[in-house]
C-alpha cells in the first residue's frame, strides 16, 4: 500500500515548536510519510516530533540541497540528495529543490518561514497541489498568495488534511 506524502515546509532557522511539534506528532499517527527539505528549523522540529511517535507507519523523507551545511538533520530517515542549491528568493528557480519537494508531496502544509517557504507555496499553486498555511499571523510567510487558505488552529488543520486524504 502506497502511503501518501505530506510535505511540511517552513523556516530553516526557527523551529516554530508551538506549531511544528504537535503537527509532527499528529501526522505520525496517520499512515503517511513526512517530507521536508531535510534541514534545521521547522524541518527539524516537525521531523523530530514525527519520529518520536511509536508504531508509526511512515518515514521522514528529506530532499536535500547541494553543498549546504547542516543537511540532513538527524531525524531524516530517507535522504534524497540533489544537485540543486537554490533556495530563498530563488526558490522557484529551476535549480531549486523546491520543485521536487512540491511535486513529490500529495499535499503541502506551510508553516512560518521566509521567501523559501513562500516560493514553495507558489509552486504548490502552480502545480495544482493542495496547500494550506498553518500560521499564527499574516506576516509568518511573506508574499503569501490570497488564494491560500490560512489556518491557525491544529484541530481545523487536522480536518483540512483528513478531508484531502479521503
Amino acid at each position: 500500500m502506497k502511503l501518501p506524502i505530506i510535505g511540511v515546509m517552513g523556516s530553516g532557522r526557527q523551529g516554530h515548536e508551538v506549531l511544528a511539534a504537535p503537527l509532527g506528532k499528529w501526522l505520525a499517527t496517520l499512515p503517511v510519510h513526512l517530507l521536508t527539505g531535510g534541514g534545521k528549523g521547522v524541518m527539524t522540529t516537525v521531523s523530530k516530533a514525527f519520529v518520536e511517535v511509536e508504531n508509526r507507519k511512515g518515514a521522514v523523507i528529506g530532499v536535500l540541497p547541494y553543498g549546504k551545511e547542516g543537511y540532513p538533520n538527524e531525524h531524516v530517515e530517507i535522504p534524497i540528495q540533489t544537485h540543486l542549491s537554490f533556495s530563498g528568493v530563488k526558490g522557484q528557480d529551476p535549480l531549486s529543490r523546491n520543485h521536487i519537494n512540491i511535486l513529490s508531496s500529495d499535499l503541502i502544509i506551510a508553516l512560518p518561514g521566509r521567501y523559501g517557504t513562500s516560493s514553495e507555496v507558489k509552486l504548490a499553486l502552480k502545480y495544482e497541489k493542495p496547500v494550506v498555511a498553518f500560521i499564527q499571523n499574516e506576516e509568518d510567510i511573506p508574499e503569501l498568495p490570497d488564494e491560500v487558505e490560512r489556518i491557525t488552529d491544529l484541530e481545523l488543520l487536522k480536518a483540512w488534511v483528513l478531508a484531502r486524504l479521503a
